[in-house]
């Protein structure tokens, strides 16, 4: 009997043992915020992430390209290939691309590919790409095992150079880098071997978005490599005329392959190679530097950020950086993979704004008629339709000097072009999507209390932008706007630009009030309520007018959901638009008929599953029930669903494209419990947080407290029952930015 109890308790303490490991396994201990970052979040799913290095809002960065195509992966007939050099599922590697873009639905960048191969050169990439392996991606690194090759390719950057690190076996390795590759066909490239372990080089870029040819641009590089070269050559693919390859330096061939005696070539479908002889397993670093304004640059900005730093000080450097960024917020409690979610979305948050100038300060100025120097940091990809929502408010929450900064990037390409940013991509103004939102994000930082730089040159910008009817790149239509107080059909998206137009108007009031410019107010307030011409009283839902004030017809308020082309609405349909005016919810509400019709209607967007998690119009409406009393407990169910079943720790993880950050956004701050529910106004509303608390730390020279703290008391996960600051009920889910930034502890207490 004794024996048999003892039996008993070794297996009751074996099973404890491993209950205890299984638990271990699935939460580790208490890890820094960077140790949960899984860059491989939203590189499926048309998430257009990738999952290489990156230091924060860095230049320069690494990603595998896997999306050139082969036999097995006909890419070219599947649209993620467009906007992004890697997708999760494809498994046909070419290159690491050091310039990319994150979370964008046009294709731009993707270029200066290296890609480490062995044996005999092979320039076609068809022919020298392989499949890879052993995939690991985490903050600062990228590492993954080449099949074809057996090569290890490791992969770090800091802000303006990206460093490989390839390990090869015994016998000839080569190192090519390859100009031909990227994900537009822009013309115009050049390489030049400086010497045995130094290339130097530029390669056209600049058709985002379709652009004209004209709007091209270069980036600039330069290479290092830590072993010379025992050989090295240049290659061109030679043009075809009518079918027929042109001679080229004599030669009449499809791809020339030039040795040591010719260093430089000039093209499109141009490359490089550098070969080695290994007695023994070797390792190979390369750095390559990068600029948009000169070689020159690009090696100072080489030779400043790296010197001779080793690939693994690089690695922790840029690794430490990011710690210390993401680090701003801290959470407790919750799950691993809550955590895991939550850090890796603020990190997407912290790729684009970003670095546009080199060390030494130098930038290409918008048009690029000349080059301009900052003593700060100058800033580039403003994906403002999307980021004015979310986006740039977390910034200024969270990282005021960055957003501060990057409002001063705007007002200096204001002063360089004469128009704020629509959307900017490296110094080219691209006027992709409608509105304009730049007014939104100035306004919603200046009254959150971000004032060190010029207001009124900023104001003026917006007056610029709002009146001047004639040759206005910002806001087509305007004078029918100004008159009728909507766009007509004889514009593109004239419903979803009237409402983006009466946001950016909203805006300009506020900060025309803040300023005590009375009748700007007056004017702004009542052009910013103009899309109630656009309400259809029996549908209740905003529809698009002839230009004689007559209604569309045939209208469906179904049509052009999933990106489909629609008269009256850009990227969405009416249900998707029909509550796309937050500085006017009350408003709206009341042209509804009240509460109870305003919650029905926004209730039927999600119950004939109109919703669109993975677009912008509509990312704000699952809060929108806090404005209805007795139903906030709809927005607190809503938003942690749609967390549940959109966001989760695997590939296809984002609910497609992030918009620069903009899915990641509303993530963090869904996770967090609020939300910027009206962009332009410092208000937020408020839900029930996934976290037992949450830590944010504030910036002393923008805010007077040190950090705010919000805590979730519940048992059961609960509706919300009580919402406290500083110990007293404030009575409401709405609280503005002052009390928040100025109290202590908002605590959440559910049921």
């Amino acid at each position: 009997m004794l024996r048999k109890k003892r039996i008993i308790e070794a297996a009751c303490f074996m099973s404890m043992l491993f209950f205890s490991l299984t638990i271990f396994a699935q939460e580790p201990p208490k890890q820094e915020p960077a140790e949960y970052v899984n860059p491989l979040i939203g590189t499926s799913n048309y998430g257009a992430a990738f999952p290489g290095p990156i230091a924060p809002r860095g230049m320069a960065s690494i990603s595998p390209f896997n999306v050139a195509g082969s036999k097995n992966t006909p890419l070219e007939k599947d649209s993620q290939w467009l906007s992004n050099p890697y997708v999760n599922e494809n498994k046909f590697l070419t290159g690491f691309s050091h310039v990319n873009l994150s979370g964008v639905g046009c294709p731009e960048l993707g270029v200066i590919l290296l890609m480490p191969t062995t044996g005999t050169v092979e320039t076609n990439h068809l022919k020298y790409g392989s499949t890879y392996s052993n995939e690991v991606a985490k903050t600062a690194y990228y590492g993954l095992d080449i099949d074809k090759y057996k090569v290890k390719g490791e992969f770090t950057a800091s802000k303006r150079v990206g460093v490989s690190r390839f390990t090869f076996p015994k016998g000839q390795a080569n190192i090519l880098l390859n100009l031909g590759l990227g994900l537009t066909n822009e013309e115009g490239a050049m390489v030049k071997v400086v010497s045995s372990t130094e290339i130097e080089g530029m390669r056209s870029v600049g058709s985002f978005c379709y652009n004209s040819p004209e709007d091209a641009y270069p980036v600039y590089f330069v290479a290092k490599f830590s072993k010379p070269a025992t050989n090295y050559g240049v290659w061109k693919k030679t043009p075809k005329y009518d079918g027929v390859e042109a001679q080229w330096m004599g030669y009449n061939g499809k791809t020339r392959i030039m040795k040591n005696s010719i260093k430089t070539v000039v093209g499109d479908s141009i490359g490089t190679y550098f070969s080695y002889q290994f007695d023994k397993k070797e390792t190979v670093e390369v750095k390559i530097g990068v600029s948009y304004v000169s070689i020159e640059n690009a090696r100072d900005n080489l030779e400043k950020e790296t010197a001779d730093k080793p690939f693994d000080t690089i690695y922790k450097e840029t690794y430490d950086e990011w710690n210390k960024e993401l680090s701003k917020i801290m959470v407790e409690g919750g799950s691993y993979q809550d955590k895991v979610i939550f850090y890796t979305a603020l990190y997407h948050t912290l790729i684009h704004p970003n670095t546009l100038n080199d060390f030494n300060g130098e930038f290409p100025e918008i048009k690029r008629r000349k080059i301009g120097r900052t003593l700060g940091t100058r800033y580039t990809v403003f994906s403002l339709w999307d980021t004015y929502r979310n986006v740039h408010p977390l910034m200024s929450l969270v990282y005021p000097k960055q957003q501060s900064d990057m409002i001063k990037s705007m007002l200096e390409m204001y002063d360089e072009n004469g128009w704020l940013p629509k959307w900017e991509l490296n110094s080219t103004e691209t006027f992709t999507m409608v509105g304009d939102p730049a007014s939104i994000v100035i306004v919603d930082a200046c009254l959150k209390g971000i004032q060190d730089f010029d207001i009124y040159k900023a104001y003026h910008a917006m007056l610029k932008g709002a009146d001047q009817i004639e040759d206005n790149p910002l806001r087509p239509g305007l004078k029918e706007y100004i008159e009728k107080g909507y766009l007509s059909t004889n514009y593109s998206g004239p419903v979803s630009t009237t409402e983006e137009y009466n946001t950016s108007d909203y805006a300009i009031s506020l900060l025309a009030k803040a300023l005590g410019e009375k009748e700007d107010f007056k004017r702004f307030s009542k052009r910013s309520l103009s899309y109630q011409k656009l309400f259809d009283k029996d549908l209740k839902l905003l529809r698009p007018r002839l230009p004689n004030g007559k209604w569309y017809e045939p209208f469906d308020p179904i049509a052009g959901a999933n990106f489909q082309e629609n008269v009256g609405f850009i990227e969405g349909n009416a249900w998707q638009y029909a509550f796309m005016v937050p500085h006017d919810i009350k408003g709206l509400m009341k042209l509804m008929g009240g509460e109870k019709p305003f919650s029905e209607q926004l209730q039927k967007v999600f119950d004939i599953n109109q919703f669109d998690m993975a677009n912008e119009p509509d990312i704000a409406y699952p809060y929108l029930f806090n404005y209805v009393k007795g139903e906030e407990y709809k927005s607190q169910e809503m938003v942690r669903k749609l967390v549940r079943e959109h966001f989760k720790n695997l590939p296809k993880g984002l609910p497609g494209n992030d918009d620069t950050g903009t899915m990641s956004a509303w993530l963090v701050y869904s996770m967090m419990g609020f939300y910027p529910i009206s962009p332009g106004d410092p208000l937020y509303t408020i839900t029930a947080p996934m976290f037992d608390k949450i830590t944010i730390q504030l910036d002393p020279k923008y805010y007077k407290k040190e950090n705010i703290v919000i805590e979730r008391e519940s048992i059961t996960g609960g509706k919300i029952k009580d919402i406290q600051l500083n110990g007293k009920s404030i009575n409401s889910f709405f609280i503005t930015h002052d009390d928040f930034v100025n109290g202590t502890t908002l605590k959440v207490i559910q049921e």
